[in-house]
């Protein structure tokens, strides 16, 4: 089996990646407020967690994969855009997660196993924050309910930084209920033009990290491998996120790898309306950008290392994706070169598996380069906002008769029964499927013209 690294901020090293349980690696990533469109910075991390899902596929089989990302559905920024549009909050959160979906879509991505929305789980971070109060790791003060930091001795752990150091260089709300000014919400009143549910305290909302505390025990356990995200989200998020799940469920360790990814730029300069470089990934995908594009230039910078986004690399990246899709349009199998694999492997190197399909496109290895690219998430049929030819239209089960017919005539090769070889050829040649034959054995055919789906079932 593959041996996968990945840098973990806990312990800020490269560490060998040991699932719990390699039949169900699990792995949570924090998804979006659902206000408004998706920018491109939103982009980066779904692209990158989308790369790291497809990489622990591979290795350890799509259905021993689970992977979670969240819906913010009730927040301040949604409340305070329902009031500025006059629309109810339930049909802007309903609309804007449509949006977010389309658009990472467009990008390749992958669905998450599973997508839980914050208001599904109000009860969940009722009882969370109910035993916090019992365990004397939160309080109740004038209808909100706060988690006391001094309660959790490690916190700072992961952002490496002392309290101190991190109430002198964060925003820290003042309140004069809180007992020490780096205590965090866990629940708030709401007022009666505001979301709210019952609860032992009055009725109101959750604040913001306790709903990825919630939902992730949920789904995931009090223990799982991988946890995601921004590097922004480091602190206070994440960092408030382990402290209350530590505390609630003690006999658990939350997430054992941490990764984050480093921020965008555009032009060299961080993204600001101000500036006049802000846009969204649907503005992008509106002014004809495939999506396939702009999946390929993150692609091409680490995700630890901050990533520039230029004209010039969309330039780049569109004629690097044209030629690879006209060389390798029609073609079908094949396996993932060792050099994409061992390159994801490290870290999702990815820079390093690019460079690797510049290599097999510059050799010629079509059928390589094609199967390689889909570990990626490039050169598949799913990415819009490209004119070619994608080939007919074939179900998963006439694809399993024509695989399964290659690899009797695989087996037939490699034990030299050339006649047997020969015959199966000529067999899948009658039905208008063309037999590719690579010198390392790849399982990999393309569609003749006269390619007739209905004839497959003669292959059974």
């Amino acid at each position: 089996m593959t041996e996968i690294r990945l840098h973990n901020t806990r312990t800020r090293k490269k560490e060998v990646f040991a699932p719990i349980d390699p039949d169900n690696v699990r792995m949570y990533v924090c998804g979006p407020t659902v206000y408004d469109r998706a920018h491109l910075g939103n982009a980066r991390p779904v692209v990158v967690f989308d790369v790291l899902y497809r990489l622990l596929r591979h290795v350890y089989g799509p259905e021993h994969v689970t992977y979670v990302r969240n819906f913010t559905d009730v927040d301040d920024k949604i409340n305070a855009r329902a009031t500025e549009s006059g629309r109810p909050i339930a049909e802007i959160t309903a609309e804007t997660t449509q949006w977010f979906l389309d658009d990472m879509a467009a990008l390749g991505a992958l669905e998450p196993d599973e997508m839980p929305r914050a208001t599904q789980y109000i009860p969940q971070m009722v009882a969370m924050i109910e035993k916090l109060i019992a365990d004397g790791h939160a309080y109740e003060a004038e209808g909100h309910v706060l988690f006391a930091v001094d309660s959790y001795k490690d916190y700072g752990a992961l952002s490496g930084r002392t309290v101190d150091d991190m109430i002198a260089g964060a925003r820290v709300e003042v309140a004069p209920y809180k007992r020490n000014p780096m205590d965090f919400v866990l629940w708030k009143p709401s007022t009666d033009d505001l979301p709210g549910w019952d609860s032992p305290w009055g009725r109101g909302r959750p604040g913001w990290h306790i709903e990825c505390s919630a939902m992730s025990y949920e789904l995931l356990g009090a223990s799982f491998d991988i946890h995601g995200g921004g590097n922004d989200l480091m602190f206070p998020h994440h960092e408030n996120e382990i402290a209350q799940s530590c505390c609630a469920h003690p006999e658990g360790g939350f997430a054992n790898v941490w990764l984050h990814n480093e921020m965008l730029q555009v032009e060299g300069k961080k993204m600001s309306k101000s500036l006049g470089n802000f846009f969204t990934v649907h503005d992008l995908l509106e002014q004809g950008v495939p999506g396939e594009v702009i999946r390929f230039v993150f692609l091409s910078t680490h995700y630890r290392k901050p990533m520039d986004w230029t004209e010039k690399k969309r330039q780049e990246a569109e004629a690097t994706l044209r030629k690879w899709r006209s060389m390798t349009d029609g073609l079908y199998g094949g396996d993932v070169s060792a050099g994409v694999l061992s390159a994801l492997a490290d870290d999702l190197n990815t820079p390093g598996a690019v460079a690797e399909l510049h290599r097999l496109a510059a050799v010629g290895d079509r059928i390589t380069l094609k199967a390689s690219a889909a570990l990626l998430g490039l050169l598949t049929g799913e990415l819009g906002g490209w004119e070619i030819d994608q080939g007919p239209e074939i179900d998963e089960q006439s694809k399993k008769l024509i695989i399964d017919r290659l690899l009797k005539r695989r087996e037939a090769r490699i034990s030299k029964d050339f006649a047997l070889a020969d015959a199966i050829r000529d067999e899948l040649e009658g039905v208008g499927v063309k037999v590719l034959d690579t010198a390392d054995q790849n399982i990999a055919w393309e569609y003749s013209d006269d390619f007739d789906p209905a004839k497959l079932e003669a292959l059974k």
